[in-house]
């Protein structure tokens, strides 16, 4: 056996044989773990393909998180009391209204009898417009606390861990869960107005649109999908009834006012004006809500403004306005207007006491509609006086004047007239959103009215 001199001390074959295979070994592992931590930088492998498993949830970049899109939940879906979704995958399709480097989702159970136990859940950007399909390496899988199994007590909800995923400003964003098993009636959104799709089996993490062959006009169990932006600073939430939640626009073509007020805050933003807040915009409407009385049911459906508020306002994420507009449907069911102020100015003390600002809509006009009558918008004309005047919320944005008819201001312009006489057309939500004061958004809540 021969041996070798190594600044004086002598090393057998063997043994550098053994030390070799040492620094080779560990060369590997760190070359490995090198690969790993870029592949988790944007979720996709160095060739571009999907990497929708462990690595998928990273953590978190720099930036601000705020909600780039959201709806309330409304109630159970009608005849799914029994089995709910139960092997099936639900691919909701939303809209978002700012960029992000990472995301998040809220998923509620709130009107379940018994726990929703999904076990697969995944989130990518659409392929187009509408599109069942994911964009090529966008495909993310979602966990939650680590898990890609979560279970949802019926009444709560479940925040998703922050995934890596590049997110941008006017994209469409699927949203995929599975349910193997039945919970219970489904939490969803009957007026979505946008077309979302359900396929047979776990095609949660298909990339492709083919499974997808049921289309819905619901969302189900998704309330709400957060960015991490280095963009926007800030949440401004629409909070109100059918005319917010916009049950008479366009189809599939994000033309409801918050959508509209979404799209000129962020060109204002690209078109330099400094006075103008860089704040996403959520759509917080429910049809048919009111301020002061909700549906049957434990919980309430369509719960009542003054019942939800914390829920769908103040607990989004960095909040800094609310824009409110309801009261109608409260006039339409013979409230009066001292309920209905009353109703108001306490949503504006609940936001105060967590330093939003709350900028206050008068009540659109309803002539022509079966259920007017001369008695009811004299209430509507009280509660708007008291509005204009400026001791209900911060700031007031006059939607009433803006679109109704200046020869019969108890009916709207026909032009902004969806046709029903009670909610706007797409061009009636554009003008609302053109109503509001951009600048206004900004600034400190005072300290009293």
């Amino acid at each position: 056996m021969t041996k070798r001199r190594d600044r004086g001390v002598e090393v057998s074959p063997t043994k550098q044989r053994a030390l070799l295979s040492a620094i080779i070994t560990l060369i590997v592992v760190l070359s490995v773990g090198i690969y790993v931590g870029v592949s988790a930088g944007d979720g996709t492998r160095g060739d571009g393909t999907n990497s929708a498993g462990a690595h998928s949830a990273a953590p978190a970049s720099t930036g601000t998180w705020v909600g780039a899109w959201s709806a309330a939940p409304v109630g159970g879906e009608p005849g799914t009391g029994a089995a709910g979704m139960a092997g099936r995958s639900v691919r909701n399709i939303v809209h978002t209204s700012a960029a992000g480097t990472s995301a998040r989702i809220t998923l509620s159970n709130l009107y379940g009898r018994s726990p929703l136990t999904l076990t697969h859940a995944s989130i990518a950007l659409a392929a187009g417009h509408n599109s069942s399909a994911a964009a090529p390496g966008t495909m993310r899988r979602l966990t939650f606390g680590g898990a890609t199994s979560v279970t949802v007590p019926a009444g709560q909800q479940a925040l998703s861990d922050a995934v890596r995923l590049q997110v941008p400003q006017g994209a469409d964003v699927l949203v995929t869960t599975y349910a193997p098993a039945g919970s219970g009636p489904v939490t969803f959104h009957p007026y979505a107005r946008q077309t979302s799709y359900l396929a047979d089996g776990d095609r949660v993490e298909n990339p492709s649109g083919a499974p997808y062959t049921q289309r819905t006009s619901v969302w189900r169990y998704l309330t709400a999908l957060d960015v991490l932006s280095r963009d926007a600073t800030g949440t401004v939430v629409a909070f109100g009834d059918s005319i917010t939640d916009g049950s008479t626009s366009s189809r599939s073509a994000n033309r409801r006012w918050p959508d509209a007020l979404s799209r000129r805050l962020s060109a204002a933003v690209a078109d330099g004006r400094k006075d103008v807040p860089r704040y996403s915009v959520v759509n917080e409407g429910i049809s048919g809500n009111q301020i002061l009385a909700g549906e049957a049911g434990r919980p309430a459906e369509n719960q009542d403004g003054l019942t939800r508020f914390a829920r769908d306002v103040l607990d989004r994420p960095n909040v800094k306005v609310v824009i409110v507009d309801l009261g109608v449907n409260d006039t339409l069911h013979d409230a009066g207007s001292d309920a209905i102020l009353a109703g108001l100015r306490a949503l504006v003390r609940q936001a105060h006491a967590h330093g939003v600002k709350v900028v206050g809509a008068t009540l659109m006009p309803f002539g022509g509609y079966p259920r007017y009558t001369a008695a009811r918008n004299a209430v509507r004309q009280r509660v708007n006086a008291e509005i204009r005047s400026g001791t209900v919320y911060d700031a007031v944005v006059d939607f009433d004047k803006a679109l109704r008819d200046p020869y019969d201001p108890r009916r709207y312009a026909s032009e902004y007239d969806s046709g029903d006489h009670l909610h706007p057309g797409d061009r009636g939500y554009r003008r609302m959103a053109d109503t509001i004061d951009l600048a206004g958004l900004k600034g400190a809540v005072p300290a009293r009215l």
